[in-house]
């Protein structure tokens, strides 16, 4: 645990309790050491932007995200341009909250977690079909 908040910038105790929320609702097993792929995408493409819903804010400098960072999303027509919010940022666009305040900060250290992330807010953000692209990819990474 203490592996995955330092790769995070969260705290251990967060990933536990994220780890027995996610045994609870049954995304991942018992032992907390399996995820259950399924039910993963089932929550993304029907739940995160209910959960998590996006209230895109004000313009702002920071990091792209949704189909804005996403280049494969290249056939997308919308020249709406999302961001977190952060420090040192040189996109400007619509803010949009991530999904944890340190996520932009660990997204930057790692490029597959920043391309995931990114297409969860493709889910969050996007358009019927922006998310079923962001749902495909997710299929295929998972």
């Amino acid at each position: 645990m203490r592996d995955v908040a330092r790769q995070l910038h969260i705290s251990a105790s967060e990933v536990s309790e994220s780890l027995n929320r996610s045994r609870i609702a049954g995304l991942i097993s018992e032992n907390k050491r399996v995820l259950s792929k399924i039910d993963m995408l089932n929550f993304l493409e029907n739940g995160l932007r209910y959960v998590f819903p996006p209230n895109p804010g004000k313009i702002v400098s920071g990091i792209p995200t949704a189909h804005s960072y996403l280049k494969h999303f290249n056939l997308i027509k919308d020249n709406t341009v999302y961001v977190w919010e952060y420090p040192g940022g040189t996109v400007q666009g619509y803010a949009v909250e991530p999904l944890h305040p340190r996520l932009p900060e660990a997204s930057m250290e790692r490029k597959e977690f920043y391309d995931l992330m990114a297409l969860c807010d493709s889910l969050r953000v996007g358009d019927a079909n922006e998310r079923q692209q962001a749902i495909n990819d997710l299929r295929y990474r998972l």
